[in-house]
């Protein structure tokens, strides 16, 4: 089925039902990454599978590159990612980039600092996807095609809680914490469990 919110990058199989940004903490994971932890698709074009291998059949055709989703699980080789529509799949690591994005969820003016009275530089509708620079304070500072500017955090798919917070935990950690990471054996034993992803 296709989705129309995401009909420019997702698309369902009739025929068939990374680099990540270096935090402080080193996590039990395949990856040595926090997990869940965003990032985004690396090609124009990416496929979704319903397991963590190629012999796996397809569910997702993603054709968005830079799209943000999540990734919720992994093994050595393999992510199991979210989209912004909640669909998940899994996609080889080699096909995912740690240069973050987000997906614009409540149309949105750009401001030229994090205050709702300054001046807006550009407008986002919901559906788009723009880069990922810096947050602060609730605020996200976006850019786009050499355009730039702060937009409140909660408008977006793909900041961290800790991201959107007006008042930042002075104890929280700076990135993703190392939590729901499941190993690679426990990973391939829950996709062969679940065959109706």
């Amino acid at each position: 089925m296709t989705r129309c919110a995401l009909a420019p990058f997702l698309l369902a199989v009739t025929a068939a039902l990374a680099g990540a940004p270096a935090w402080a903490q080193v996590c039990d994971t395949p990856s040595g990454q926090p997990v869940p932890r965003f990032v985004t698709l690396k090609f124009s074009e990416v496929r979704g599978r319903i397991g963590p291998s190629t012999s796996h059949p397809v569910r997702w055709e993603y054709r968005r590159q830079g799209l943000p989703v999540e990734i919720v699980a992994e093994t050595s080789d393999w992510r199991r990612v979210r989209d912004p529509l909640g669909e998940e799949s899994w996609m080889h690591r080699r096909t995912l980039s740690g240069r973050r994005a987000v997906h614009v969820v409540q149309e949105t003016g750009l401001h030229t600092r994090p205050d709702v009275e300054s001046p807006e530089t550009a407008r986002a509708e919901p559906g788009a996807i723009l880069w990922l620079e810096r947050c602060r304070s609730g605020w996200c500072r976006l850019e786009s095609d050499g355009v730039r500017g702060w937009v409140i955090a909660a408008y977006l798919w793909g900041a961290y809680a800790h991201e959107q917070a007006a008042t930042p935990d002075p104890d929280a950690p700076a990135g993703p914490p190392c939590n729901g990471a499941r190993s690679a054996a426990q990973e391939i034993a829950a996709a062969q469990d679940v065959s109706g992803l």
